[in-house]
């Protein structure tokens, strides 16, 4: 039997290759030729303790709050979600209530979940043109906020998963107006602010709290990420006891000289690595611009760095495209959506590897001709771009499938949880049971007759990982439409016990 390690290698030396998440693409060693085993070593004199620190690491995690224009930056070893997870539990109190962009990641709900917290969405815009959300507007923050004085933090994802990047800056005034806190998920825009093909970054921006994924768009291991925190609005000690609860009491030693060596090239060798990357990618988006077919898209405000391929008029699905691309070609994308592919790009990037890409895609373009599309495919507001169109006889789908409406909240997660456990307990039909506790059993149902019940579980698409339906949430019809056609189409729904079937309350 191969072990991981051995089928690694075996990826490694192949003609495979990635635009997707990590940022190094392989390409860059910035540690050396030492190997992993020659540098992992635990707290021992000379080397610091990130829970404890006062030494290395004080310096290395002053050094990045330097870089990125913090007040204070923390080391995540866990990825971004340690860091939401703290943020969010952090700023917040037992019970509070928190405006939370819908499009969040799933670990956005799951501090949500652990501290009991009462949930107000907040959808972001959709563009039927390009069948993806696009950005948070300030004026809607505005709004929530003056329509509940109850909340006590605000949760933002930019840019999202797709590129897509928010006005940040004036978000910030609008949160800040009423003296609560801006926490942004800016996990995919590590890269931000280091040259001005892109963003800036959102501590320059207003934000209280920011989290950067190194891994996802610079060179950096996996699981390498960075909390930042700013001003007085927020409880530092509070959220820094709970990075020191969540993440591991023996935190990597390979992953924190990962961060710091990335905080180097990003202090010291800034123009060598930005330079040559933006060049090499607005060369590629220029020829790809030049598409018949296939269609590259981007909003008003957004991460070129990412590189959203329609699949326009060549009759492919988004999953079609993406599997082409990785079958015929050996092209690896980040993630296929209903009508796009999504294909990440970093400084590790070679000019080989966005000629390999641009080759593909301009045989593709004149392979495949569009033969009208008549089908229109459901689109969530909830997950992002789902919308797409279908003209193959084999899909099934012969109807107009809506949109899914805002969410109707019943009751907040963590009560779900709470009632989901009591009932398993005890059991659904044990004898003795009272009315009120047969009020909270659940069911499992299939997607199909779960229409109008509460959830009792996640369903979500990963990636990216933002929910479609949250515990606690009624399904609506619509809902249960987006769930089937997903499956249908071949994606994975994950967040479920049992596929094509959705947990519910019986009552409720």
């Amino acid at each position: 039997m191969r072990t991981l390690y051995d089928r690694l290698r075996e990826y490694s030396d192949s003609d495979y290759y990635g635009f997707h998440m990590p940022g190094h693409k392989r390409q860059m060693n910035m540690m050396g030729d030492a190997a992993p085993y020659a540098i992992d070593i635990t707290e021992i004199d000379g080397f610091d303790d990130l829970h404890h620190a006062d030494g290395i690491l004080k310096e290395a995690q002053a050094r990045a709050a330097r870089v990125y224009h913090a007040d204070e930056t923390h080391f995540l070893i866990n990825g971004s979600s340690v860091g939401i997870l703290s943020a969010v539990i952090g700023v917040t109190n037992r019970g509070d209530t928190v405006l939370v962009a819908r499009n969040c990641h799933k670990s956005v709900y799951h501090a949500v979940e652990m501290n009991g917290l009462n949930p107000v969405y907040l959808s972001p815009g959709f563009d039927s043109s390009v069948q993806f959300n696009t950005e948070v507007s300030a004026e809607d923050v505005r709004t929530a906020l003056a329509k509940d004085p109850g909340i006590r933090a605000v949760v933002i994802v930019s840019p999202t998963y797709d590129g897509v990047v928010s006005d940040v800056e004036a978000i910030s005034e609008a949160v800040h107006e009423k003296g609560v806190p801006l926490i942004v998920d800016e996990a995919h825009g590590a890269h931000f602010g280091f040259h001005p093909y892109f963003p800036e970054n959102a501590n320059r921006s207003g934000a209280d709290i920011v989290i950067h994924s190194l891994h996802k768009t610079l060179p950096s291991l996996t699981q390498t990420a960075l909390l930042h925190m700013n001003g007085s609005l927020i409880r530092r000690e509070k959220v820094r006891r709970y990075l020191h609860m969540l993440q591991s009491s023996s935190p990597s030693y390979v992953l924190m000289a990962s961060i710091d060596s990335c905080i180097d090239l990003l202090e010291n060798r800034r123009e060598e690595l930005f330079h040559p990357y933006v060049r090499r990618l607005e060369r590629l988006r220029s020829r790809l611009s030049g598409l018949q077919r296939l269609r590259l898209e981007e909003t008003e405000h957004y991460d070129r760095s990412k590189l959203l391929i329609s699949v326009g008029d060549t009759g492919l699905t988004g999953r079609e495209l993406y599997t082409v691309l990785l079958e015929e070609y050996h092209l690896q994308l980040e993630m296929a959506a209903g009508t796009y592919v999504l294909a990440m790009t970093s400084a590790g990037d070679t000019d080989k590897g966005m000629e390999r890409l641009l080759a593909a895609l301009e045989e593709i373009d004149s392979m495949y001709k569009g033969v009208g599309m008549s089908v229109r495919i459901p689109c969530s507001r909830v997950c992002g771009a789902v919308n797409s169109n279908d003209n193959r006889e084999n899909s099934g789908l012969k109807q107009d499938i809506p949109c899914l409406p805002r969410p109707d909240v019943v009751y907040n997660s963590f009560d779900i949880a709470e009632m989901t456990e009591r009932s398993r307990g005890m059991g659904a039909a044990s004898e003795g049971a009272g009315a009120d506790d047969k009020a909270w059993r659940t069911a499992v149902l299939p997607w199909k007759d779960s229409v109008g019940y509460v959830a009792a579980e996640y369903a979500y698409l990963y990636p990216p990982g933002k929910p479609l339906i949250v515990p606690g949430e009624r399904i609506s019809q619509e809902a249960a439409d987006v769930l089937q056609w997903y499956r249908r189409m071949g994606f994975t729904i994950e967040g479920i016990k049992r596929e094509g079937c959705i947990e519910v309350l019986m009552h409720g």
